[in-house]
C-alpha cells in the first residue's frame, strides 16, 4: 500500500482491496492451538458520507457526546480545514467463520472455545485493521483516523439509552449501507449478526453507498412482521425482551460479571465475550427477511 491511491473513481476498489487483502493475511488467525485459523470471514465494505444526516441524528438522539465524522476528523486534525462532503467514512464487517458460529449456536449459558478467541484475538487484528486502513491513506495523502482506536474515544453515559460511547461501529455501518438493527440491538448484515465491524474517516472522495433499507429494523423478523424473538431466549441474561429490546445494563453486568470471569478461568484469557444472541437464531448468517438480499 505505499504506492499512491488510483484516480478518485477507483477510490471505493483500492480501499475495498485493502481491507480484503489484510483480511486474507497471517494476521487474521484465531491464535488457536498452535495451528492458523482464521477468525474472520471474506469482509463487507461500505461507505457514507461526512455530512450524511445520520451522523447529525444520532448525536441529537445518543448524546452531545457523540462524535460526528466532522468533529473527530477535526479534533485529531486540528489544522487541516475540510467541509463535511469531503469526508468518507470507510466502514467494514468482518463475519465470523462458520465453525465458530456453530460452536456458539450449540451453547445454552456461556460462549464456546472459538467464539472467546475470535472476541479476543479477532477483536485485537480489527484493532490492526483501523490502523492498518487509516495508516495507508495517509500514506497516501489522505489524513485518515479510525475513531474506535482514537486515544480520545470513551464510554458515555446517555440521558435516554444509558450506556454509550463517543462512537458506534454499527451505526457507521448502518449509515455506510451494510445492515439493520435487530431486536437485541445487533446489527443485521447480508452476512448476518455474527459478525464485529471497523470504520475509519478519511478525507477522500468516495462516492456514498446505496442504503437498501428504509428503516433501521428493516432486517429483523421481529419488527418485520412479529413471527420472530428467538433472541429473547437466546440471551442467558433475560437482557432482551418483546416489550423493552435490549437491555444494555443487564447485558453488560452479565458479560463482566459472568463471562469475563470464566473465560479467565477457563482459557486465560482477559475478553468479556457472549455472542449467544447472535448465533442460532435466524439471523446468524444472513438476512432473514421475505424478499431482501441474504435471504
Amino acid at each position: 500500500m505505499g504506492e499512491m491511491a488510483p484516480a478518485k473513481s477507483d477510490a471505493a476498489a483500492w480501499i475495498r482491496d485493502c481491507i480484503v487483502q489484510f483480511v486474507a493475511s497471517e494476521e487474521n488467525d484465531l491464535h488457536r492451538d498452535g495451528s492458523r485459523e482464521p477468525a474472520w470471514e471474506e469482509p463487507l465494505v461500505g461507505f457514507s458520507s461526512g455530512d450524511d444526516t445520520l451522523y447529525q441524528r444520532f448525536k441529537e438522539d445518543i448524546g452531545p457526546f457523540f462524535w460526528t465524522p466532522p468533529e473527530i476528523f477535526a479534533t485529531t486534525f486540528p489544522d487541516v480545514k475540510v467541509a463535511a462532503d469531503a469526508l468518507t467514512v470507510i466502514s467494514w464487517v468482518l463475519p465470523q467463520t462458520e465453525q465458530t458460529r456453530l460452536d456458539n449456536s450449540r451453547e445454552k449459558t456461556l460462549p464456546a472455545k472459538r467464539w472467546a478467541f475470535s472476541r479476543k484475538y479477532g477483536e485485537e487484528f480489527n484493532v490492526k485493521l483501523r490502523d492498518h486502513v487509516a495508516g495507508a491513506l495517509r500514506e497516501a495523502g489522505y489524513e485518515a483516523v479510525a475513531p474506535m482506536n482514537s486515544p480520545l474515544w470513551k464510554w458515555e453515559k446517555s440521558e435516554r439509552y444509558g450506556l454509550a460511547s463517543s462512537w458506534s461501529e454499527r451505526h457507521a455501518a448502518y449509515v455506510s449501507g451494510l445492515g439493520t438493527f435487530g431486536l437485541c440491538d445487533g446489527l443485521i448484515t447480508p452476512r448476518g449478526k455474527a459478525m464485529r465491524c471497523g470504520s475509519v474517516v478519511a478525507r477522500i472522495s468516495i462516492p456514498p453507498a446505496e442504503r437498501p433499507y428504509d428503516n433501521h429494523h428493516a432486517y429483523c423478523l421481529y419488527y418485520f412482521d412479529g413471527s420472530c424473538g428467538k433472541c429473547i431466549k437466546r440471551c442467558p441474561a433475560d437482557a432482551i425482551s418483546r416489550e423493552e429490546g435490549h437491555d444494555k445494563e443487564k447485558c453488560f453486568h452479565y458479560l463482566h460479571n459472568v463471562t469475563e470471569k470464566y473465560i479467565q478461568s477457563r482459557f486465560g484469557l482477559t475478553t468479556s465475550p457472549c455472542g449467544l444472541c447472535q448465533t442460532g437464531v435466524p439471523c446468524e448468517a444472513k438476512i432473514p427477511v421475505p424478499g431482501r438480499t441474504g435471504s
